[in-house]
């Protein structure tokens, strides 16, 4: 790949962590001419990207704001630019009592002759694409652009751009196991190793998930009936509660926590719950309570309440399955009533007071079986 030509530009230019990063500015219009949104999607060969769906909604509004009249548009967007791209120092003695925060010069933006890009967009895609449509392309907006070619990185100042902005949950979710948790806030790193979990669930054969879970990069395959965000919810829980059913594998002393212990125990456990009821696997949370979220938090309560008596015994997956086969005549999934709680199936929902009132239900017919066993 060679450049046939390039953009030359005014901008300054700093150190930041020994990565240069420019400041300058361009015509609204030519900024998708030098730039690639990644979106966010999952292929054969993992996830792809980082950026979410455009909403049409924002950039229409945008557009009308542009096309009003003359217009202030200050807030800078955010660009990952190549390495290709190569920077002139200006000439000239510097001004009396300048601060020394950067240099001025002539960043060349290379075009290649495959088409390829020269940039990432990071923060500001919604904008860039109303610039685009905009009647005046000529408007000048303030970039700042660091240098890398690194999609983790991309991903990690994406995460962290957004983190105090609504980007939905579910989606930073997705990309954190993606991303180097010691670039991470304390909250974010927590949340890692269970959005980890559930990628390796949905994608090991051998998972009772296998293929059933739904993430944002999945959204639109019916298939997939389980929310991720009910999974990563109740494993967070599982692994930092201190009675959680992983606690024990999550380092409190600066060692090393365990993801590939915990991901054993999830799948012996989730399996015997897959075997004890198989008719309510698999289906929508419409026609299955079990894979409704309220349904995850509960199994999930009733696991960590069961793990104590699983460590007793040689093969815990048995003891998991004698007790969860034994409730099931109890259960109420896809059709009945819960005889404690006095709701039908359908009437449960993900409220904190029905889910702990299935949970309590669980834990209760849990301690019938056990009783009946050890008569």
């Amino acid at each position: 790949m060679t450049a046939t030509k390039s953009i030359s530009i005014r901008a300054v230019k700093t150190l930041q962590a020994g990565v240069p990063v420019y400041a300058f500015f361009l015509p609204g219009a030519k900024v998708l001419e030098i730039a690639d949104i990644c979106r966010l999607e999952r292929t054969k060969d993992g996830l792809e990207g980082f950026q979410r769906d455009a909403i049409q909604k924002h950039i229409t509004a945008m557009v009308d704001y542009l096309n009003s009249g003359d217009v202030l548009f200050p807030n800078a967007i955010l660009l990952a630019l190549s390495p290709r791209a190569t920077f002139s120092r200006s000439r000239g003695p510097a001004p009396d009592g300048l601060i020394p925060s950067g240099d001025a010069g002539v960043l060349k933006l290379p075009h290649l002759s495959d088409g390829s890009k020269c940039a990432w967009i990071v923060d500001g895609q919604q904008r860039s694409t109303a610039l685009a449509r905009a009647v005046d392309g000529n408007l000048s907006v303030p970039v700042i652009a660091f240098v890398s070619d690194d999609l983790q990185v991309h991903r990690e100042q994406f995460i962290l751009v957004n983190k105090a902005r609504p980007l939905p949950k579910r989606m930073v979710d997705e990309l954190l196991p993606e991303v180097d948790a010691r670039h991470l806030p304390a909250d974010m790193a927590m949340r890692q190793i269970p959005s980890a979990l559930v990628d390796r669930l949905d994608a090991d054969p051998a998972s009772p998930f296998h293929g059933l879970i739904r993430r944002t990069s999945t959204s639109k395959d019916p298939l997939r009936v389980i929310t991720d965000s009910a999974l990563v919810r109740t494993l967070q829980r599982q692994i930092h509660q201190p009675l959680g059913a992983l606690a024990s594998f999550r380092s409190l002393d600066g060692g090393s926590t365990d993801p590939n212990a915990m991901y054993e125990v999830i799948v012996q456990f989730w399996t015997e719950v897959k075997r004890a009821f198989p008719e309510a696997w698999g289906l929508p949370p419409e026609q299955s309570r079990l894979m409704h979220s309220a349904g995850i938090a509960a199994i999930g309560a009733l696991m960590d309440h069961l793990m104590p008596r699983a460590a007793q015994h040689a093969v815990p997956a048995e003891f998991f399955g004698r007790t969860l086969r034994d409730m099931a005549p109890n259960c109420a999934w896809t059709r009945g009533r819960w005889s404690d709680m006095d709701r039908a199936w359908n009437q449960v929902e993900s409220t904190a007071k029905d889910i702990r009132n299935l949970s309590d239900q669980l834990i209760r017919l849990s301690q019938s079986s056990h009783l009946r066993q050890v008569a």
